[in-house]
């Protein structure tokens, strides 16, 4: 397929600039780049979160840091340790075990919609370029 773009000319002498250094083709470099600053493809993730994935490239800046600096709630994580440590002991109920598994998906879908947020920012120009901008302020 053939895309016919007018790129800014800064940007258009950082790519010829890069493909003389690396001797290879100014559209090979192009199409890298173009490709590995699009947002990650949302079908590879849990069905359950999707409609979230996609509601998020509707957002804000502010919103996708908001979400990007969220954190799992201090009792939460202590509850999620506190049930791993006893499941390497093997001392979990049922029940417990069920809730260490909850508690390990809720981590882990979180964790999916942070990294989406900070797709987001850097595909909008605003990347997370320090950790500290990850603490919630």
């Amino acid at each position: 397929m053939q895309l016919i773009i007018d790129l800014p000319e800064p940007a258009f002498q950082r790519l010829s600039r890069l493909a003389e250094l690396t001797n290879r083709p100014l559209s090979e470099l192009a199409i890298q780049s173009i490709a590995g600053n699009l947002p990650s493809e949302i079908a590879t993730t849990p069905v359950d979160i999707q409609a979230e994935l996609l509601a998020m490239q509707k957002m804000d800046g502010v919103a996708l840091r908001q979400i990007a600096q969220s954190q799992i709630a201090p009792p939460q994580q202590h509850r999620h340790l506190t049930l791993l440590e006893r499941n390497q002991e093997g001392q979990l109920s049922d029940q417990e075990h069920q809730e260490l598994q909850d508690l390990g998906l809720a981590a882990d879908r979180l964790m999916i919609k942070k990294a989406h947020a900070c797709a987001l920012l850097r595909w909008l120009g605003q990347p997370i370029r320090d950790l500290n901008q990850l603490s919630p302020s």
